[in-house]
């Protein structure tokens, strides 16, 4: 079933063909602001040079650093009389960004959603909880709009209390959840506390899950947690937000949707296009954005195209699950290592209970790791032989994944803090 069947089934003849055209477009849209304008002079950028798909190399990269130099205003091509939104960063690690939309910028984007939910099986008639933050973060209002243009009832609930959400399931059937997967994993011991049971206490069939990095052995507990299928999703807010790629059934990559991206993989330190199926940073450039079109935006984020169809039907390629961000790599002991790794591991140990915190010191001028686990009740009350082995088997297992030897600390369930957005997994005191 296709939402866009002659879209998503496209040849990749007339795909390249239509970006093409899409491509020159926006580039003529780009030029009209400030900060494009600017670029384009300078590297004597000119569509006339535009003639493949490959010609856009000529054009520099545009990075997150770009935007904060040019902020509020320095990449938008229009009047602001023309605008009707603007979504915006927290700035927490630097200067805000700032991304605006028209009226068709935002119709796009309910429709690209609409596009992936309707792909993971969600139908009209669903009834769909949006359990993620409203307001200037992307997820809220892009899945909202996605939902109500597939025709699917809509609890916009937001997020946090957690006692309400699973009531509001209760009330009202839902069906279809938007979630962070480190809020499913803390929601699951809320609806144990409430002796509720989210495989037969509701009436959940479709988790779709995103906004941070996240192993498959964490999307199988989610779905063995409450009986649902649960689906990676991407995005990020300067090309939309949710809605940029998204798994299918098949859940083998993200599908990401090649008539409103050029995507193309770099590495992140010769900045040299890699081939699909190399592992790099993702650069995206939008083709359909009219305030705010982005050329060759460096995500930061890591993962490899696939180039082999998918058995879904659908044409458009897919990116493997995001490896993580490059800024989000720590470094010890000489070794690289992305959270993601220790996600997978911990995860995969039936014992290991929804929590964990990797803590990052410096004593006596030597890096340490230590990695606090939440342990299930059940094992922890058990003989101290039995939580040693545990913690050895932990230890043991990482140090084959990040070859660095961690400490490993088993603590009982509810010790480490939670949160109800986005979760801190990494906690790095060895500046302090």
């Amino acid at each position: 079933m296709f939402w866009e069947k002659e879209i998503e089934t496209i040849p990749e003849r007339e795909l390249h063909r239509l970006q093409l055209g899409r491509l020159k477009k926006t580039l003529k849209q780009a030029g009209k602001s400030p900060a494009y304008g600017k670029i384009f002079k300078t590297h004597r950028i000119s569509l006339d040079k535009i003639k493949t798909l490959n010609d856009l190399k000529r054009v520099p990269f545009t990075t997150k650093e770009d935007l904060r130099k040019n902020f509020p205003y320095g990449f938008v091509t229009m009047a602001k009389e023309k605008i009707v939104r603007v979504h915006s960063s927290s700035g927490t690690t630097g200067r805000a960004t700032a991304v605006f939309h028209t009226v068709n910028d935002l119709e796009g984007w309910a429709n690209l959603v609409a596009r992936c939910m309707f792909m993971t099986g969600v139908r009209k008639g669903d009834v769909f909880q949006n359990m993620v933050g409203y307001g200037l973060f992307t997820g809220g209002l892009g899945f909202q709009y996605g939902a109500e243009r597939l025709g699917a009832l809509t609890i916009p609930s937001g997020s946090g209390n957690s006692k309400r959400q699973i009531t509001l399931m209760g009330d009202f059937e839902t069906t279809v959840i938007h979630i962070i997967p480190s809020y499913a994993l803390h929601l699951w011991k809320v609806f144990a506390e409430m002796g509720l049971d989210p495989r037969k206490d509701t009436k959940l069939r479709i988790a779709l899950i995103g906004a941070e990095p996240h192993s498959d052995a964490t999307r199988q507990r989610i779905e063995e947690m409450y009986g649902v299928q649960a689906f990676n999703s991407y995005g990020l807010s300067e090309m939309n937000g949710p809605g940029v790629a998204f798994e299918c059934p098949e859940k083998s990559g993200m599908h990401f949707w090649e008539d409103h991206f050029i995507v193309e993989v770099i590495d992140p330190k010769t900045q040299k296009v890699l081939p699909d199926g190399e592992e790099g940073e993702l650069v995206f450039t939008t083709l359909m954005r009219e305030a705010m079109p982005l050329i060759r935006y460096r995500s930061k984020d890591l993962a490899a195209i696939f180039p082999e169809p998918c058995r879904c039907g659908r044409r458009h390629r897919r990116i493997s699950r995001i490896k993580g961000r490059s800024d989000d790599m720590f470094i010890l002991k000489g070794v690289n290592i992305f959270p993601l790794q220790i996600d997978m591991v911990l995860m995969n140990i039936p014992e290991v209970g929804t929590n964990y915190q990797v803590v990052l010191e410096r004593e006596d001028f030597q890096d340490k790791m230590v990695v606090r686990v939440e342990v299930r009740p059940e094992f922890f009350r058990g003989e101290l032989r039995q939580l040693e082995n545990l913690r050895r088997q932990i230890s043991e297992s990482l140090k084959s994944e990040i070859l660095v030897t961690p400490k490993v600390e088993l603590v009982e369930p509810d010790t480490l803090p939670k949160s109800e957005g986005k979760a801190v997994r990494v906690v790095d005191r060895r500046e302090m």
